[in-house]
Order: structure tokens, then sequence, then C-alpha cells
């Protein structure tokens, strides 16, 4: 089987600039890479397989899976098997970049069709650092910048329809730290704010929401318990 590393993707800053009549929200952020990764192995025959016991229950294996979504979009059929190290609604892009590995290992490179089956997997296809617009389509690499963040993510994900369905019910507001959905996925999941305080408390800075949730992230390294500390890496 071939071998390919999904780096879980890190939504650095993000507004919301508009909704599409079709009900997606356009968006414009920073994206980077990190060192946090998932294995993905492909090789000859149908089907796919979560390794990690801890994550096999929070990933979907039918067809709905972006890495079965990702087969069906380059016309492809495989065995793939997932070695799971990011967390499974975490708002770190986990599925997305494994679904961008088997892009990768199709030869599809088509950022408008990746898109279509989930708004991070453009990016992921690209990886590094980029502003990312449009629906997630719109991929601008930007110049790689080396840095470290310390991520913490709750024993829960957070649902993106439903913080954005959210963020629509409150009147689209600008969050007031670099994230639009902030206040939206807060109101989805009040526990977050727990977490939110304990990195801070530890970072001595006030965290920011990765994405639509669940982790919190601030930059720097704050080792300890239950936090992961990455590092950005460069794209393809």
């Amino acid at each position: 089987m071939e071998s390919f590393s999904a780096p879980a993707k890190l939504t650095v800053s993000l507004r919301i600039t508009g909704v599409r009549p079709d009900g997606f929200h356009l968006i414009d952020a920073e994206m980077v890479s990190l060192d946090l990764c998932d294995t993905v192995e492909i090789g000859e025959g149908s089907g796919l397989t979560v390794v990690n016991s801890a994550e096999a229950d929070r990933v979907a294996p039918g067809a709905d899976n972006l890495v079965m979504k990702a087969l069906e979009l380059a016309g492809r059929t495989a065995q793939v098997r997932l070695h799971k190290q990011i967390p499974a609604g975490a708002g770190l892009g986990g599925g997305s970049s494994d679904a961008a590995a088997v892009l990768r290992w199709a030869g599809f490179d088509d950022l408008v069709g990746a898109a279509g089956i989930g708004a991070d997997v453009a990016f992921c296809l690209v990886g590094g650092r980029a502003r990312v617009s449009g629906i997630g389509e719109i991929v601008e690499p930007l110049p790689f910048e080396a840095r470290t963040y310390t991520l913490l993510t709750p024993p829960f994900g957070c649902s993106t329809p439903e913080v954005y369905a959210a963020w629509d019910k409150m009147g689209c507001p600008r969050g007031d730290h670099g994230n639009d959905l902030e206040p939206a996925a807060l109101r989805v999941a009040p526990d977050l704010a727990k977490w939110r305080d304990e990195l801070g408390d530890a970072a001595g800075q006030r965290p920011r929401l990765a994405g639509s949730g669940s982790t919190w992230f601030v930059e720097g390294t704050f080792p300890g318990r239950g936090r992961v500390v990455a590092s950005t890496v460069a794209g393809y």
C-alpha cells in the first residue's frame, strides 16, 4: 500500500463575507497546515478502515465519508486505511485532509471540484499557508511562516452546519477575536467556554476557536494535560 501524510488544518482567522443564494457561506480565511497528521494508506481493493480505535466510532465509514466521496470524485476504487491522529469533529480538517490525500494519490487537482465535496478539501489539497475565500475553492498560497501553536480539543465536537445556522439566526455577528463563528459556536455548545478558559489560564492569553470548533488554540508552546503542541509545515 502507498502511504500519504494528511496534515491537520488550522484556521488561523475566519471572516464570513456573505451568503450565496444556495445558502453556502462565503469566507475570507487564513489557513495553515500542521505537523499533527493522519496517515492514509491506499492500495488495491475497496473499502475504508479506521485503524485508531479511539476515533473509529467517530468516523462514518459509509458513502458520506469524505474519503469515499474523494474516490468517487476521482473516479477511482481503492482500499483505504486511516491511521487517525487528528481528532474528529474538532475543526482541524482531519476528514478533509484524508480526502485530499486520496485526491493527491489519484492525481486530481481541481480545487473547485475538491471544495464541492467539502469546503476545506481544496485547502488541504494545496497545504502550507494560504488565504482561502469563496466557499473554500479559492486558495491563494502565502509565504511559509514557521509558527508553533498549542491546541486544546474538548471531548466533544461541534456540528459545522449547526454553528453556521446559529450564526445566521444571531444576525451574522462579527467575532471580536478573529473568528466570526466563535459567538455562534459558544451558543451551540456553551461548554466550550470552560475549555477556552482552561487554555487561556495556562497560556496567559486569550485563545481563539479553530473554525467552527471545537478546538481552541494559542500561538506558542504551552504543553500540558490534554494539549497538543504543533508546528506549521509547508505545502505540496
